[in-house]
């Protein structure tokens, strides 16, 4: 008995144990966030433009006053990025205030300037919005408000803080400099750093305490073990926040991955979901072969009938392989190098124009160099006669699955991360902004799709590549500096396109449907969570 393809699609009893699988982990993620809500009430507001989350520990209580906090997020975060903070403050019994800056989350409004000084004067007013309305409160008290930032958000509350002696405490996370700061303003000032952190940012928090320590009450904590983002996550971090409060109460301890956990199990729902949903959706293939294997009339061992350099199957020549590598790196470093010129440069969406830039270009190169030298990547061209196969017609089932599968995609990236990482609902520009940089990323991922020929190994080789050349653009100034923070994102979204198109390819799906989720995938939170500018 012959042993069945690895290409065959999984039989229904497979289909259903996953189906299971992610049931179970949809189920578990969303008791996880429902508890991470347990004793918390939160109401949102909009103030002068300004959108506002309050997050208080049970109602307010008549005659009591509660200190103040207001959490100012980071560049390209937003109040959800924020909100583990928010918690565990005010189950210490203050009331937390999380904004959302002009730009980011759901502000529709824009940041001038956005990632440079010319911003300064926007943020300040947006925080100064913010402070106003907490301190407005009945149950807050007005001479214990505190100020806590991530980042652009540590800038912005120390800046803040400076001009303001009222401000009973200060904290900076990660705060990216400290020239600004006069000797011993603000007086009452915590700064936190992560230990894997870029070293400048343990130098401006060195700095900061060191002017500061003959005048006023400074310290400076470094968090082992985690860089940037991780930092707001960290249990040191947010012991340390509540320890800073005036007048805390209670000792509750602080439980900072549960929306993330909770986030991850609902991420991982969806993407093993794809397989039940796939078999559901999509025919099954009449034979074991992909698409770019030999016709059945011929045996898979035959030399395809053209002088193409490249045999059927999975055997490819090393020359093929060096040159599949050879016209990954010179996509990539063309597009890296012409991005920053491109009209998408100018999009008004921060560091999001050119990472759009970059895949367009490099998408463009990779379609062209696999019609130039279609052979090399193991994609037969049909002799004239060949009837269309039949994942090029547009067949109402086709239709149906694309459209299902594409939804599909769009809520299994935008709720989890929604949920429990950052803000990922388009407003104002975005909406525009998103089918642009969805039709950069579907350019780039149907270049792949091409170039790899179906091929799993053949595709990570060349995302890999794409990643690469991408994080070393920034390290020659051909890209925003900020891009290397977001490549790790990039590089597990990229990561899970591939393991779809995996699982697609088993199935008698058009062979540009693993393109178009990964658009999805990738393009959504592109478009969605970067700064408009």
């Amino acid at each position: 008995m012959s042993a069945p393809s690895p290409h065959r699609p999984p039989r229904t009893r497979t289909a259903v144990l996953f189906a299971v699988l992610a049931a179970v982990a949809a189920g578990l993620g969303t008791l996880v966030l429902v508890r991470a809500d347990a004793g918390l009430t939160a109401r949102q507001v909009t103030v002068g433009g300004v959108p506002m989350t309050e997050v208080r520990a049970g109602p307010p209580t008549s005659g009591v006053r509660r200190p103040g906090v207001v959490i100012a997020h980071g560049f390209a975060g937003s109040a959800q990025l924020m909100r583990p903070i928010a918690d565990t403050v005010a189950r210490r019994g203050a009331v937390a205030l999380l904004f959302d800056f002009a730009g980011h989350g759901a502000n529709p409004a824009r940041l001038p300037g956005a990632g440079s000084n010319t911003s300064a004067a926007t943020l300040d007013a947006d925080l100064d919005a913010a402070v106003g309305y907490l301190r407005s409160r009945p149950d807050v008290d007005a001479d214990g408000i505190v100020l806590v930032g991530h980042s652009m958000g540590a800038g912005a509350v120390t800046r803040y803080a400076t001009g303001h002696p009222e401000i009973a405490r200060t904290v900076a996370i990660s705060l990216p400099e400290a020239g600004e700061l006069p000797p011993g303003r603000p007086t009452e000032l915590l700064l936190i750093v992560g230990g894997a952190e870029f070293p400048a940012f343990r130098r401006a928090a060195d700095d900061a305490a060191r002017r500061g320590a003959s005048t006023g009450r400074r310290s400076a904590v470094v968090v082992p073990g985690v860089e940037h983002i991780s930092v707001l996550f960290a249990a040191r971090t947010h012991r340390e926040i509540a320890d800073w409060l005036p007048g805390g109460e209670g000792t509750t301890r602080p439980r900072p991955i549960a929306r993330l956990a909770g986030a991850a199990l609902l991420m991982f729902a969806f993407g093993i979901g794809v397989v039940p949903l796939a078999a559901l959706l999509l025919p099954r293939r009449a034979t074991g072969r992909r698409p770019t294997d030999p016709p059945s009339g011929r045996e898979p061992d035959a030399p395809a009938p053209t002088d193409s350099p490249v045999l059927s199957g999975d055997r490819v020549p090393f020359g093929g392989l060096l040159l599949l590598f050879g016209l990954a790196v010179l996509a990539a470093v063309v597009g890296a190098a012409v991005a920053a010129v491109l009209p998408t440069a100018r999009l008004p969406l921060a560091v999001g124009g050119h990472v759009a830039g970059f895949l367009l270009v490099t998408g463009v190169l990779l379609v062209a160099g696999q019609r130039w030298l279609p052979g090399w990547f193991g994609v037969s061209q049909p002799p004239p006669g060949t009837p269309v196969s039949a994942s090029r017609r547009a067949t109402a089932r086709t239709a149906v699955a694309t459209l299902a599968l594409t939804g599909y995609a769009v809520l299994a990236v935008a709720l989890p991360i929604h949920l429990g990482l950052t803000s990922a609902l388009p407003v104002g520009a975005r909406w525009w902004l998103l089918p642009l940089v969805a039709g950069a990323c579907l350019l780039f991922l149907l270049g792949v799709e091409l170039v790899a020929a179906g091929r799993t190994g053949r595709h990570l080789l060349v995302v890999a590549v794409t990643v690469v050349v991408l994080t070393a653009s920034t390290m020659v100034g051909l890209a925003p500096g900020f891009v290397v923070l977001v490549v790790p994102l990039f590089a597990l979204l990229l990561g899970w396109q591939a393991a779809w198109a995996t699982v697609l390819r088993r199935y008698a799906g058009p062979r540009w449907l693993p393109a178009v989720l990964g658009a999805a995938l990738v393009g959504w939170p592109i478009a969605t969570t970067l700064p408009l500018s």
